[in-house]
């Protein structure tokens, strides 16, 4: 065992508040282990995490139309495309495809949101439904952790506790001891 030597001061002693509110955050961690055991038990398994099941035509349609519309490619080539139809359109005057107001431009473009919107959407609902996972994974795997730290605190305390003991015996004896020398001295 190790003996502390006289120059280590011991960690100061939690206050009362604080053995409280550490009282009332344990009972209500085993209070929520108890219920999610209940509902579901915290098991960290090897299964396939859920991002990795293949996804449905319509997720992988809709991951592509938000990975292409949110990329600077697409704002700069459809940049270059409303440039060039609204150009064409004033050059050639009265005999444009699409005069002045744009009419058909503005349809096209009207069509492209109505369609991209609800895609995108979907895309980041797929993409909030696996943060919620990742996040509902970390907590689990959190809360595991808190709960090896809180049983090495208890072993360490535990070790504490003997090695004291330990101590307090040996200082007993030695007391003893050199009291027995001084009265044989004597």
């Amino acid at each position: 065992m190790r003996s502390t030597t006289p120059t280590q001061t011991p960690a100061a002693a939690p206050s009362p508040v604080d053995q409280a509110e550490l009282l009332l955050l344990r009972a209500h961690r085993r209070a929520h282990r108890r219920s999610r055991a209940k509902l579901a038990p915290l098991v960290l398994t090897d299964a396939p995490p859920q991002e990795a099941l293949p996804l449905t035509r319509g997720q992988r349609m809709a991951d592509a139309v938000a990975c292409t519309i949110g990329s600077w490619r697409f704002i700069l080539i459809q940049s270059t495309a409303i440039v060039f139809w609204i150009s064409g359109n004033v050059w050639f005057g009265a005999n444009a495809w699409d005069p002045y107001p744009f009419i058909l431009l503005n349809l096209l473009l009207s069509f492209q949101a109505a369609y991209t919107a609800p895609a995108i959407m979907m895309s980041q609902n797929r993409q909030s439904e696996l943060d919620r996972r990742h996040a509902q994974s970390d907590y689990e795997i959190n809360v595991k952790a808190e709960l090896e730290i809180e049983l090495l605190h208890e072993k360490i305390d535990i070790l504490k506790e003997r090695e004291l003991l330990a101590l307090t015996e040996a200082v007993r004896h030695l007391s003893l001891q050199l009291e027995a020398l001084s009265q044989k001295v004597h």
